[in-house]
């Protein structure tokens, strides 16, 4: 993907003046690339994109992005993203957030996002570990990881599958990228963006200062050996031969998204004033009666 002299836009243009405070290394300089690519090839005029995010490392993108944005509280970034669209459906709505925050605290509101597939974004960027708070491990780490202090034994849980509960509960886009090539990730995130309904991108974004031996993802992700489906059974079975590296889109779904019936209808502000005077008087008369 390259900018052409014709765009009005260029990848640039997305970018705020805050430096990003990342560790080095970081996988999400990759993502907030992709992102910014992705907007300029869309040519989306910053002022008509939101940005909404949870808590985590991953959720300082909105103040990286030339675009408005919100940083909410942790976990609760997908029902504030969903009640922006709905109220204002011209807006291109993106959410950036972390396994944690996704998955964890926010999991519960990710299985009803899905599920109520409204056109949105939502991008994970999954390193299995919290990063921000020292590293403990996520929904997402291996049950035998033991680097950190936090969990010396591993979790010894066994991690969530993101593209299998996206799958499960009804998400209308379903790929996984990975921030070490930020250029096949913003292919996908166009397409994401421009399919409709909720489209759910997980990013493999290594997090080499609790999980260093993520340094090796580049080397073990490679190109999904199957060409994507809108078919939810057929997904499912090669979600089963998944080895959790393969990159680029699993399902394109082919659900209406959900509109808000009510929001299309508009109520003048004198009808409400005079509404709310009528219950005034009537409260005052009654007051009256009884003294």
């Amino acid at each position: 993907m390259s900018d052409t002299a014709r765009q009005k836009f260029s990848a640039q243009c997305y970018k705020s003046d805050i430096k990003p405070i990342w560790c080095p290394g970081c996988g999400d300089f990759g993502v907030l690339a992709a992102i910014s690519r992705a907007l300029a090839f869309l040519q989306v005029p910053p002022e008509d994109v939101a940005v909404v995010s949870g808590i985590g490392c991953s959720s300082r993108i909105p103040a990286y992005l030339n675009a408005y944005g919100f940083h909410g509280v942790h976990g609760r970034a997908l029902p504030l993203a969903t009640g922006l669209k709905l109220a204002r459906p011209e807006l291109t709505v993106l959410v950036a957030g972390g396994d944690g925050d996704g998955f964890a605290i926010g999991g519960n509101h990710f299985l009803h996002a899905c599920r109520r597939n409204v056109d949105l974004t939502y991008i994970v960027m999954d390193n299995q570990v919290y990063g921000m708070t020292k590293g403990q491990a996520s929904p997402t780490t291996a049950p035998d990881w033991g680097l950190s202090e936090l969990t010396p034994e591993g979790p010894g849980m066994n991690p969530f599958y993101p593209l299998v509960l996206a799958l499960g509960s009804g998400a209308n886009f379903i790929a996984r990228a990975t921030s070490s090539n930020p250029g096949s990730t913003a292919d996908i995130l166009v397409e994401a963006i421009q399919h409709p309904g909720f489209s759910f991108v997980q990013v493999l974004s290594p997090c080499l200062t609790f999980q260093p031996e993520q340094r090796h993802w580049k080397k073990m992700v490679h190109a999904a050996p199957v060409e994507p489906t809108s078919d939810p059974a057929q997904a499912a079975r090669r979600l089963m031969t998944d080895d959790n590296f393969f990159v680029g889109v699993l399902f394109r779904g082919e659900r209406e998204p959900f509109h808000d019936p009510v929001a299309k209808t508009l109520v003048d502000l004198s009808t409400l004033e005079s509404t709310f005077e009528v219950c005034i008087t009537a409260g005052n008369s009654e007051q009256a009666s009884a003294g």
